[in-house]
């Protein structure tokens, strides 16, 4: 009789263990079925925005520089603090710009103001539309289901580089092409997100740093009156907290 005791541990060991293993195969499921769902209902709703936005572009714009034009109309109906879009050609980046009174808000809520893992793409608190901006900046998660700014390390390959230097850049009063000379890793360390500038050489000695950072060398001239686009990013290559994956584009008036 005592040499089947033994066995019988075994047995109520392997019993547990398959226990343990049907709950957290049954956890997991379930937390992966509801990050699914979650990156489904994200692209329905914004999906919703863009045939809102796409709607009101068929519409006459505003001439008046006081007057918010057609497309966002009913977009601001919807939530005020959508102030912008964005869109790239050729990736999935084609969305609403959000902005808060910090950084913080839309980092989880998506344009209807509802918790989402994916966030918004959402405006520097720092920046104003109806004031002088050096630089304007906007940031976004990189999904892994490739939405927000996931696809902006497209600029990595240097023929979509090439090739789509143009960024359509929608605020609610102006249109602009925003037209790329930079983009490159790095991590917060740098101050690429400096929107305060004491003189116009401390904000074209950035512009420099920016543009020798570049993964590309290009022969856009930006100088100390422009304004530039930035777009930034989480990214693991340089820093698992800290990375960063920026894209640098000049802001060139489309409506003038």
């Amino acid at each position: 009789m005592e040499r089947k005791k033994p066995n019988k541990i075994k047995k109520l060991f392997s019993r547990i263990f398959t226990m343990i293993c049907i709950v957290v195969f049954s956890y997991s499921l379930y937390e992966l079925s509801g990050i699914g769902l979650d990156y489904y209902y994200n692209r329905q709703v914004l999906a919703e925005a863009q045939e809102i936005y796409n709607n009101g572009i068929e519409q006459k714009s505003a001439s008046d520089d006081q007057s918010v034009r057609k497309q966002f109309l009913e977009l601001q109906e919807i939530n005020e603090d959508i102030i912008g879009w964005i869109q790239i050609n050729d990736t999935k980046i084609n969305y609403p710009i959000l902005q808060a009174e910090n950084n913080t808000y839309y980092l989880d809520r998506n344009y209807k103001r509802e918790q989402s893992r994916a966030g918004s793409i959402f405006a520097d608190y720092r920046n104003y539309l109806t004031e002088e901006n050096k630089n304007f900046i906007l940031y976004g998660h990189r999904m892994k289901d490739e939405t927000m700014f996931n696809q902006l390390t497209k600029y990595l390959d240097e023929d979509f580089f090439d090739t789509h230097s143009t960024i359509h850049f929608d605020t609610l009063y102006h249109s602009y092409d925003a037209i790329v000379f930079s983009a490159y890793y790095t991590t917060t360390d740098f101050d690429y997100i400096q929107t305060d500038f004491d003189t116009e050489e401390e904000f074209q000695s950035l512009v420099d740093e920016m543009k020798n950072r570049s993964v590309y060398a290009t022969d856009v001239s930006v100088q100390e009156d422009d304004t530039i686009l930035t777009l930034s990013t989480c990214d693991y290559t340089l820093d698992p907290d800290e990375g960063r994956f920026v894209v640098h584009a000049k802001l060139v008036d489309r409506d003038k």
